[in-house]
């Protein structure tokens, strides 16, 4: 996903507790997070209140993403972050690799229940926000609105280019519920030859009409020049745009979800990590992320805090992850280096 905006390299300039009568703390902590955006919801709902309450030194750092600064780290033993946000699969290569400690889910002490798929991965992390690709489109341009992944291969009713990330994962399951394929099937489906070839026989309805774009922020910025008609994009970039004065529509039916995970390097402080994570997993403490971002929470708890008409903004608002689907990480670690050639090839030709 396209939060990873920049590297920051910024500090939390909160040192001190609240009530401590400015002594400052012993304690210290490095989280690490994708810079941008992203790090404004984390520092305005997490890293300064954690900071706050504690006592606790918090320094920040960000990075784009990948495990090689993470293992050169524990390969030589100068371990400088501790707690690190994590996409799935990057989450799954390092803790496989060894490089993550332990995150022991049940020695949190956590008001309301979380998420399955927040936990579903043992101790090698925890999932905290939901992010979403989904349908969007300019409210202001359209007579009609479209309701669905199949509207977008309906060029007589929408003329026009659309746009898709140039990426097999995502892709492929998009064109698969454009033609049918119910959500729970879609694994199932793309998990045979005839799955996979039924899925480019339906990008080739509408392959002359794609523009593919790779970077988050041109998927909104060619829906307001008016390139596109409609595109695959993440939920955070269309609400900002929207809050900046455009009018994207948002289809949240059969949306493409995930989420980052809060992983703890090996030879980073687990112990005060880990008061971190539970920190950032509390009902309203999630709540609160939702009013700096529009990503969803993985504490089912705190969404009875959320206002209805923001949670219906989120991917985890009740109506939207009904239909969602979950990005199946473990199939495409199986799979997309075959997906992804295939892919690639196809594009070429």
């Amino acid at each position: 996903m396209n939060h990873k905006i920049s590297r920051s390299g910024a500090l939390v300039a909160a040192a001190l507790a609240a009530g401590l009568g400015g002594a400052a703390s012993a304690q210290s902590l490095t989280v690490t997070g994708f810079g941008g955006a992203m790090q404004d919801a984390l520092r305005g709902a997490y890293f300064t209140p954690y900071a706050e309450q504690s006592g606790v030194t918090l320094t920040e750092d960000s990075y784009l993403g990948g495990i090689s600064k993470i293992k050169a780290m524990v390969d030589t033993n100068s371990v400088v972050w501790d707690v690190v946000q994590m996409d799935e699969d990057e989450m799954l290569l390092a803790c496989e690799q060894g490089l993550l400690d332990s995150v022991d889910v049940g020695t949190l002490e956590i008001k309301g229940e979380l998420m399955g798929q927040a936990t579903r991965h043992g101790d090698c992390g925890v999932g905290f926000f939901v992010w979403s690709l989904l349908l969007g489109y300019d409210a202001d341009k359209l007579e009609k609105a479209p309701t669905s992944w199949a509207d977008m291969w309906d060029l007589e009713t929408w003329p026009g280019d659309r746009g898709l990330r140039k990426r097999a994962r995502t892709t492929l399951e998009i064109a698969l519920m454009a033609d049918g394929v119910a959500p729970d099937e879609v694994y199932d489906v793309l998990g045979t030859d005839e799955g996979v070839d039924r899925a480019f026989a339906k990008l080739d309805e509408i392959k002359d009409h794609i523009i593919w774009w790779e970077s988050g922020a041109q998927a909104p910025e060619w829906l307001a020049s008016g390139d596109l008609v409609m595109a695959a994009a993440y939920n955070g970039r269309l609400d900002s745009a929207n809050q900046s004065g455009r009018n994207f529509g948002m289809v949240w039916t059969n949306q493409i979800y995930a989420m980052d995970f809060w992983t703890v390097v090996r030879g980073g402080d687990l112990e005060e990590g880990m008061k971190f994570i539970n920190f950032t997993l509390d009902p309203q403490n999630q709540k609160n992320f939702t009013d700096e971002i529009p990503y969803g929470v993985v504490n089912t708890g705190a969404n009875e805090l959320i206002a209805p008409e923001r949670a219906s903004q989120l991917p985890t608002g009740e109506a939207n992850l009904k239909s969602g689907l979950p990005i199946d990480v473990e199939f495409w670690v199986d799979n997309e280096a075959e997906l992804q050639t295939r892919f690639t090839q196809w594009l070429a030709n």
